[in-house]
């Protein structure tokens, strides 16, 4: 079967080794020739620069990569010449034998749920890779699978990139943890999002498990279609039938109650749906436990960069989207908010909008929007420099300097990581300059 992969990035190449060990003709196009190197190296054949619909030519199936949006010339193609399309995770689940899946989506705290829940397993005594968007992508456990290597249970993180075009997938334990405007320059509406996160219950039925939060109406649609077994999660109370907590311990499912960690509510509701699919497929009580209480928030999430003059300055650049920057500056009692960046189509209205908020610094493309929403609440300050000059001034005792953007970072640099370093690296320097 000749097969096209689009993108060779890491999912891509994983996904063309892949095919490769499964004796499949696979050719592979990206449109920068810098990513092909590795590949061409490796033997494959390669094609880069302007999309040519010649190259579906005698091709049978296209196996997508995360980045490349549906709208894409040769998504768009494919389709139209009724070639099948298979997004990456799609390929590698149908390689995975009979190892049974746990899948975690949301708009946020996918990956600190997928680690969480792979390391409640890991703590008992299961073997619980963690795959997809957080790591190794499945292509390349799959790839391992058929040369003998196996699991008790495979974690994976599934954004709506990787789930747009699956069709068989089927986890045994589904997690949505929430659902909100992001990702609207890749899919086009948010009622297509919503679609893509959906595709992660589609195929579920019987004693399949499907866990999301009952206080989210997103997360709710999307596990409406599926046919497993539902179960609600709350971080606030426990609601009827479903998890969470009640009194000062957690009830997570099939008898097992654990004490109730020291946690704010966002990461309370990762907590709770990650240990309920976690119990499901079988980790005990002090597995659960064990993992809670070494939980620790990944860098650039809500990380204390420094306390000055009674300021706290925390990055959380990871807070890409606004549904991610509201709960996190819901989280201290008085902000001063640095916002902005590439929108990617969403609404930005609930950054000006959050209590707790006393002023925003607007920085990189969403900057004049997120002025004319806010008015005087919103300066734009154009930079991240400039952002922490001004806050360095204007924020008073008992503030956070919180860098929550809202927004992915890609207008001013190559990724949420390097923006969390500059703010760390500028809020330290602008402290140690003063006399």
């Amino acid at each position: 079967m000749r097969t096209l992969v689009v993108g060779a990035a890491v999912s891509g190449a994983a996904a063309a080794r892949l095919l490769r060990r499964l004796g499949r003709e696979a050719f592979v196009y990206d449109r920068d020739p810098g990513a092909l190197g590795e590949l061409r190296d490796e033997g494959f054949e390669v094609h880069n620069g302007a999309w040519a619909k010649r190259l579906l030519k005698g091709v049978e199936l296209v196996v997508t990569s995360p980045g490349v949006p549906e709208g894409a010339p040769p998504i768009q193609d494919a389709l139209a010449a009724g070639v099948p399309v298979w997004s990456e995770l799609e390929l590698a689940a149908r390689h995975l034998g009979d190892v049974p899946l746990v899948a975690v989506t949301g708009t946020n705290g996918k990956t600190t749920v997928t680690a969480l829940i792979a390391a409640m397993l890991t703590a008992a005594g299961r073997v619980a890779p963690a795959a997809g968007n957080i790591g190794d992508p499945l292509s390349r456990l799959a790839a391992a699978h058929l040369d003998g290597e196996t699991w008790d249970v495979v974690v994976v993180e599934a954004s709506s990139f990787q789930l747009r075009f699956t069709h068989t997938l089927r986890p045994r334990v589904g997690v949505v943890l929430n659902v909100s405007e992001d990702h609207l320059d890749w899919h086009g509406t948010f009622a297509a999002y919503l679609g893509a996160k959906s595709r992660l219950f589609a195929q579920q039925a019987g004693t399949d498990l499907a866990v999301y939060d009952a206080d989210d109406p997103g997360a709710s649609k999307a596990v409406a279609a599926g046919g497993g077994r539902l179960l609600p999660a709350s971080g606030v109370a426990c609601p009827p039938g479903g998890v969470g907590p009640v009194g000062g311990r957690l009830h997570l499912g099939g008898g097992v109650d654990v004490p109730l960690p020291d946690l704010d509510r966002y990461y309370l509701l990762d907590a709770v749906a990650a240990g309920a699919a976690a119990v499901a497929m079988g980790a005990t009580a002090s597995a659960v436990t064990s993992a809670l209480e070494g939980f620790r928030t990944g860098p650039h999430r809500r990380e204390l960069v420094g306390e000055w003059e009674g300021v706290r300055w925390v990055d959380d650049s990871k807070a890409t989207n606004p549904h991610a920057a509201v709960a996190s500056a819901s989280a201290y009692p008085s902000v001063v908010l640095i916002a902005g960046g590439d929108p990617k189509g969403v609404d930005l209205s609930p950054l000006v909008d959050i209590p707790s908020v006393r002023s925003v610094l607007a920085i990189g493309a969403a900057a004049p929007e997120l002025a004319r929403l806010g008015g005087p609440l919103v300066t734009e300050a154009g930079t991240l420099e400039r952002a922490v000059e001004v806050a360095a001034r204007t924020a008073r005792s008992g503030d956070t300097v919180l860098l929550a953007p809202g927004c992915a970072s890609f207008d001013q640099f190559p990724n949420y990581r390097a923006r969390g370093d500059e703010f760390a690296a500028l809020a330290r320097s602008v402290h140690e300059a003063r006399p």
